[in-house]
C-alpha cells in the first residue's frame, strides 16, 4: 500500500451563491511518481444551479487543471515544477469558477484504479 491525496474540483457557476458541482478529482502519490486528474463535466447539473452558466469556459477550465498534470509543458511556468509543487499549486484555495475542495488522504495499491474509483464516486 501507497499513500495518496486527492481533491475534487466543483465547478462554481455563480460564485456569490456558493454552490458547486463536482467536476473532478486529482490524484497525487508522492511514493509512486502520479498526479493525474479525471474530469466531467455535466451541463444539465450546472444549470440547475444557474441556467446562465457558461457551460464551455467552465469545461475548459476544469481541462486546464488536468492538463497541468498530464501536459506540464502546456501549463506555462507551474508546469515546469515538481508534481508535489504542482499539486500544491492546484489545490491551494481560490475564489474562481472552479475551486478545489479539501484534500484528503488515504492509501492504495494502484493510483490510476484510485483516480477512477474517486471519479465514479464523487462526480459521476
Amino acid at each position: 500500500m501507497i499513500a495518496f491525496e486527492y481533491a475534487v474540483l466543483r465547478a462554481v457557476p455563480r460564485i456569490d451563491r456558493a454552490e458547486f458541482v463536482n467536476a473532478g478529482v486529482l490524484v497525487y502519490s508522492q511514493k509512486a511518481g502520479y498526479l493525474a486528474a479525471a474530469t466531467h463535466v455535466d451541463p444539465d447539473r450546472l444549470r440547475a444551479l444557474d441556467p446562465e452558466a457558461d457551460v464551455e469556459a467552465i469545461t475548459a477550465a476544469v481541462e486546464a487543471y488536468a492538463a497541468t498534470c498530464t501536459a506540464p509543458e502546456s501549463a506555462g511556468p507551474v508546469g515546469a515544477t515538481a508534481i508535489g509543487e504542482r499539486f500544491r499549486w492546484l489545490t491551494a484555495p481560490r475564489s474562481t469558477i472552479v475551486q478545489p475542495g479539501p484534500v484528503h488522504a488515504g492509501l492504495t495499491d494502484d493510483p490510476a484504479a484510485e483516480l477512477d474509483r474517486l471519479l465514479r464516486r464523487l462526480v459521476l
